[in-house]
């Protein structure tokens, strides 16, 4: 019998899941992580699918891995794991995965209050306000950011023509701002996003390409960011995240964030120092800030920070049996 035990730790930051393996993950070849992820993605990925996708997940589900770091610079390196792949970084999970490492003992920092993250897409630098046993907040110094491309136009049955930008923000993501067959998101339900993202992200993905300049590795739109005026009173904008076949982000999405705070500096509207608080679709909050310039193979770029909280929810161990279970690699209902 092959059965494969997987310790986990779940969790969610402000509403989204998060799954901390634990226990039972493969050793990775690789120099960097990002090489390492591609080695996971090439012979483990029955790993992601099966403790993300259902029986064991759900269409929401996200989660991380954590490794020995590759760079002297870092403290510990990170891989994250969702229904759609492993993403180069995750915001809201590497947030929920600092909260969940730090409250059960699993990381133990040199310097109280500070982290050092490897991610496939970079080093990212965290600060944490602990007071005792729990993490009250986790703020990440995100990988530079930028606007990849801006005024694509695609067309879908559903809304005729769709302006988009596209920025990158740790993952690409397209960004529908309220334009002639588009309002704000307030006017479709979570499932109707759901049924139009796909056909949006399908139609970008066929008719423009999505590099990196600097990590050619990462390529591809993976999210669609539907705007939105805010509810909250504190809050700049809100937001609803589309990523994997069928999911919303519930929280306002750490990456996603990002890549709207370097579309708004792009475009005048915001400069270093100025802060930007992003509301998810559930009504929580992250709090944005552009921490700098920078610059990304010559273009300008943002470095960004976000703040959120995570909460831990519960122990699980989890079997994957490739003998007695049909179903040991999960499923997904279209």
């Amino acid at each position: 019998m092959t059965q494969y035990t997987f310790p986990c730790i779940d969790g969610h930051t402000c509403g989204n899941p998060v799954r901390l393996v634990t226990g039972g993950a493969p050793m990775l070849r690789g120099a960097t992580m990002l090489e390492k992820r591609a080695h996971f993605l090439a012979e483990y990925d029955w790993i992601r699918t099966g403790l993300m996708f259902e029986p064991r997940g759900h269409d929401q589900m996200s989660g991380a891995i954590l490794y020995p770091p590759t760079r002297d610079d870092c403290d510990i390196a990170v891989l994250f794991i969702e229904t759609s792949g492993c993403l180069p970084m995750c915001g809201h999970g590497a947030i929920g995965t600092v909260t969940i490492a730090l409250e059960n003992g699993l990381i133990r920092p040199e310097t109280p209050g500070q982290l050092r993250l490897e991610t496939p897409a970079g080093r990212v630098d965290v600060t944490y306000v602990q007071e005792g046993r729990f993490v009250e907040e986790v703020r990440l110094t995100n990988v530079p950011a930028f606007l990849h491309s801006e005024g694509l136009t695609v067309e879908i049955a559903e809304l005729g023509e769709v302006v988009v930008d596209v920025a990158y923000g740790g993952n690409f993501y397209a960004i529908v701002e309220p334009q002639e067959n588009y309002r704000d998101m307030a006017d479709f339900s979570a499932s109707q996003l759901v049924n139009l993202s796909p056909k949006l992200r399908a139609a970008l993905n066929a008719k423009y390409e999505f590099v990196h300049p600097e990590h050619p590795a990462i390529q591809g739109l993976s999210h669609i960011l539907w705007t939105g005026a805010p509810m909250h009173a504190e809050a700049h904008a809100r937001n609803a995240v589309f990523y994997g076949d069928k999911a919303i982000d519930r929280s306002p999405c750490g990456t996603g964030t990002s890549a709207r705070m370097a579309q708004r500096a792009a475009k005048g509207l915001l400069k270093p120092g100025d802060n930007f608080v992003h509301e998810s679709i559930i009504g929580t909050l992250f709090r944005g800030r552009v921490e700098a310039a920078a610059e990304v193979a010559g273009q300008p770029a943002i470095i960004p920070s976000i703040s959120g909280w995570a909460r831990v929810t519960g122990l699980n161990t989890i079997f994957i049996d490739d003998e007695r279970d049909p179903l040991a690699h999960g499923f997904v209902v279209t």
